[in-house]
């Protein structure tokens, strides 16, 4: 993977601002037709009760917070930063995503991930300008990173697992934060991969951080977001992956 070529990282990110060239915008199409179509056949699968969650178990101590330092700090700028939906939010992405690890056998570093899951989104708070939201994201947990003496790649681990959370594709090939970080946060905000979750997760995860009305403050924010970037990732989800339809049918109450 090219940390300058390749779409959603931190260094393509800088030199983009988050804005796609057609040849990406392109490509990225075809990821959000797989995406809908990987999503219709998980939500049938969860519908007649045949998806693999409903046999799959994760120890919940394995769902714990981490406590670290950047850990620490990571909470103390999220709670800061962030409006009680956002936050929540951010917290039940790090649960999803480490099961869905825990699941997959992965090995990740728990601490650089629940920084990402904290922080990735503070960017929709914080964001001015043309420029995507993660880049405002990943300042602030450079920031964080700074603070607490991360190392230089674990820093880049970090930012670039934020701003590649929010393309409609990232795979094992990008790392394990910000695989994880990206199917953490889709299934909290349009349910994808929800169905390869235990439903003891799921509903322990909104137990502990409540949704709150988080769909409809969500679609809101993106809303917002792909209006001020045009041509970048929020605004194609929007326009081509009917990401607000999606939010709305996720499965969950709110």
């Amino acid at each position: 993977m090219s940390s300058v070529s390749t779409v959603g990282t931190i260094d393509w990110s800088r030199r983009t601002g988050g804005r796609l060239a057609p040849s990406e915008r392109r490509v990225l199409l075809v990821d959000v037709a797989r995406a809908h179509g990987t999503n219709a056949l998980g939500r049938l699968l969860m519908a007649v009760h045949l998806h693999p969650g409903r046999n799959a178990y994760v120890p919940p101590a394995r769902l714990r917070a981490p406590d670290s330092p950047l850990t620490r700090a990571a909470d103390d700028t999220a709670v800061r930063l962030l409006p009680g939906t956002l936050l929540a939010h951010s917290h039940r992405t790090y649960v999803f995503g480490r099961a869905l690890g825990e699941l997959e056998g992965i090995d990740v570093d728990s601490e650089v991930l629940y920084a990402a899951a904290l922080l990735h989104d503070t960017g929709l708070v914080l964001a001015e300008g043309v420029d995507d939201f993660t880049l405002a994201s990943a300042r602030v947990a450079w920031d964080v990173a700074e603070r607490v003496g991360l190392s230089t790649a674990a820093t880049e681990t970090l930012q670039t697992a934020i701003t590649m959370h929010h393309s409609p594709r990232v795979t094992p090939a990008a790392g394990p934060v910000a695989y994880l970080l990206s199917a953490g946060a889709g299934v909290d905000v349009v349910g994808l991969r929800a169905w390869d979750l235990p439903r003891g997760v799921l509903e322990g995860a909104v137990a502990e951080h409540p949704r709150e009305g988080f769909k409809r403050s969500f679609a809101l924010a993106w809303a917002d977001e792909a209006a001020r970037v045009p041509g970048g990732r929020a605004q194609l989800l929007r326009r081509y992956g009917a990401f607000g339809a999606a939010i709305h049918i996720a499965p969950f109450a709110e």
